[in-house]
């Protein structure tokens, strides 16, 4: 396991982390997450992503529980938390100045630490001005209850005025964002981030790097009765990947999988691997509801040196939505 910089920070986090989105409280019970969590913490991971929004809070006290037993020192992991969605009453919804302080408050409690290191902005909020945000997020970082700011899936253009507005303001800026980012979904990280990773040293944390599981090939043939989308609340999934859209995507993970297979590995490390393998990500979040399943896509690590330049450009062949004027790596 190698470790990056967070941006241009001096936090230095595992280039793959894991994170708890659909499988904590769904998938996932304590023993589970005991388990999981204490393997990804012995392969050297560092870093174990929540949000308020995972399971209303139960996946942030799973993760607590989990912590816990497992007595890893504060000092030697990273936790984070989500604000946006904390519950249906008005308060309890959005980036007020209020909600952003009462979801830190709630998140310290469920995940049982003294401060979160990675706080973000999990969606951006039309209704709540960028400077009453940002000074919340400023406020909690004097505070000391959480540590760095950022944000997920907000536009360039988004993160550019809460920058501007620390700036003015002399307030903390946000440190990182967190989009998602794989073969099928490139736009941000590749091209509308570019100018930010140097005006702001943005770090990135990204999502869905399997595209919702599209590139492990586990649906190049169908879709399994134990997938997640199959799973109540996740029909958006199955219809995204039934569509004409989706099922380009497993025309070209078929032969994604063939490639993969060509050069030794399969089309899940060629997936992560492929992510890595650009120096504006900081870290590839996995996920995972088995141990097995961990452990499997931790070996991508193993085969780093095959995705070399020329299988580079055959990936970029196969799926051709390069962002344009995009110099990659």
């Amino acid at each position: 396991m190698d470790y990056r910089r967070l941006g241009k920070s001096g936090l230095k986090v595992s280039e793959f982390s894991f994170g708890s989105w659909v499988t904590f409280g769904k998938q996932v019970d304590g023993g589970d997450a005991v388990s999981l969590m204490g393997a990804a913490y012995e392969a050297g991971i560092n870093f174990f992503d929540n949000a308020e929004g995972y399971g209303q809070g139960a996946s942030e006290t799973l993760m607590g529980e989990a912590l816990q037993t497992l007595g890893f020192t504060r000092d030697s992991f990273i936790v984070s938390s989500k604000v946006f969605w904390g519950g249906s009453k008005p308060t309890q919804r959005g980036l007020s100045f209020k909600h952003v302080v009462d979801g830190c408050h709630q998140a310290l409690k469920r995940l049982q630490v003294e401060y979160l290191d990675l706080y973000f902005c999990h969606r951006p909020d039309v209704d709540t001005p960028v400077e009453e945000t940002v000074r919340a997020m400023h406020t909690l970082v004097m505070q000391g209850k959480i540590l760095y700011w950022g944000t997920s899936e907000w536009t360039a253009q988004q993160l550019t005025e809460a920058y501007a507005a620390a700036r003015a303001h002399n307030l903390t800026p946000p440190t990182m964002e967190q989009p998602e980012y794989n073969l099928f979904n490139r736009n941000k990280v590749e091209g509308e981030f570019l100018p930010l990773y140097e005006l702001m040293g943005l770090g990135t944390t990204i999502w869905s790097p399997l595209a919702s599981g599209i590139l492990t090939g586990k649906y190049n043939d169908g879709i399994p009765a134990d997938s997640r989308m199959n799973l109540p609340g996740y029909e958006w999934l199955k219809d995204s990947l039934e569509s004409d859209g989706g099922q380009d995507k497993l025309r070209k993970a078929r032969e994604l999988t063939t490639l993969a297979g060509e050069i030794g590995m399969s089309v899940t490390h060629l997936s992560l691997l492929w992510c890595l393998a650009n120096p504006h990500v900081s870290t590839v979040i996995l996920g995972a509801s088995r141990l097995s399943q961990l452990q499997e896509n931790l070996k991508a690590l193993d085969h780093k040196a095959k995705l070399t330049p020329e299988v580079l450009e055959r990936i970029e062949a196969i799926v051709g939505n390069k962002p344009e004027g995009l110099k990659r790596y």
